[in-house]
């Protein structure tokens, strides 16, 4: 089967992922076994944030980036591309689609393709299975299921607006909050309070109440890893920032395991973003309220980057066998990453 499918595209044997995110956009180009020949980077790559110009920028410098490594390694050209994946962050609903298309027809590469949520590449490279539940911790928050029927399950993704609480964003919120309290002596004080202060570079907790009550100053959604810190050297409030956020995603998880009827049998839940690196303090609440709703849930945590999922997205589209695929970019991803 790998041979005919080589046979018919011997003038076009390659697959392009990529996946943007909040932080950085990803490209990454392999032949039809998953051998990696090219990898390309570029900054945010969500259009909400950046714009629709913006976005197709950051698209066109990372597939850009991407085939010109593989170009050199190994004489690849956008005509030489068989089929493309993509996962866009920001990508949450269906009139939303235009705008990703007309990011991909920027590429000018005349090659099958398809596109989900940025979210999805972390279920499809993290579940060899193909159906489970991945929860998105990284900037923000999301949370994507299917069934192995093919059925979506998935909240809004669109964070503190909805209720939907979880990412770094969200964590740095909560912080404030224990902020605001302790100044207005609802709350007790809190060593978040300089570690906002020395961040807004004010002089004086009333100063930054009021730069933050007049949005004179924004708090880095990087202000996490702080906050996290904080709460591992014993900071209580520091501590229940982390806890709530841990179990407000458990959450909206177990929302989607009730929307697919996940309650009762064996899954995987793919964690994904850089907030569970924060370790059990935030990872045991998170799956301990889980397994109290869902008790057969197993936890895999993403190993590789989500671009890969996006490679087998590609894959897909192409009608290719994904279980030997997946192992070689398993195997070659490091060397092109580290």
């Amino acid at each position: 089967m790998d041979r005919k499918f080589q046979h018919k595209n011997q003038e076009k044997p390659y697959l392009l992922g990529v996946d943007t995110g909040s932080s950085k956009t990803h490209a990454l180009i392999s032949d039809m076994s998953g051998r990696i020949l090219g990898f390309g980077e570029s900054g945010c790559g969500n259009y909400e944030v950046v714009g629709a110009d913006g976005f197709i920028e950051a698209v066109n410098e990372a597939v850009n980036e991407a085939v010109n490594k593989a170009l050199s390694f190994a004489g690849v050209s956008k005509s030489a591309i068989a089929a493309m994946g993509f996962g866009f962050s920001g990508y949450d609903w269906p009139s939303e689609a235009p705008i990703m298309i007309k990011a991909i027809r920027s590429l000018q590469i005349n090659s099958r393709y398809q596109f989900v949520n940025d979210v999805m590449l972390g279920l499809i490279a993290g579940s060899t299975e193909g159906w489970g539940v991945a929860a998105d911790a990284g900037t923000g928050n999301n949370i994507i299921g299917r069934d192995k029927f093919g059925k979506i399950g998935r909240i809004t993704g669109n964070s503190i607006q909805f209720g939907e609480f979880g990412g770094a964003s969200e964590m740095v919120w909560r912080a404030m909050l224990a902020v605001t309290y302790a100044w207005s002596k609802r709350g007790p004080e809190t060593r978040l309070t300089k570690l906002f202060i020395d961040h807004a570079q004010v002089e004086s907790e009333f100063e930054l109440i009021e730069a933050l009550a007049t949005d004179k100053i924004h708090l880095d959604p990087a202000l996490a890893k702080n906050i996290i810190q904080l709460a591992h050297e014993g900071d209580l409030q520091a501590q229940e920032a982390v806890k709530f956020s841990a179990n407000e995603l458990a959450l909206n998880v177990n929302a989607v395991i009730r929307q697919l009827k996940f309650e009762t049998i064996d899954f995987k839940v793919i964690k994904m973003g850089s907030v569970f690196k924060a370790g059990d303090i935030y990872i045991k609440p998170f799956q301990e309220t889980i397994q109290q709703f869902a008790p057969k849930a197993k936890f895999v945590h993403l190993l590789v980057p989500p671009v890969v999922g996006a490679v087998l997205l590609a894959a897909e589209v192409s009608g290719l066998p994904s279980e030997s695929l997946r192992k070689q970019l398993f195997r070659s991803v490091g060397d092109i990453l580290s």
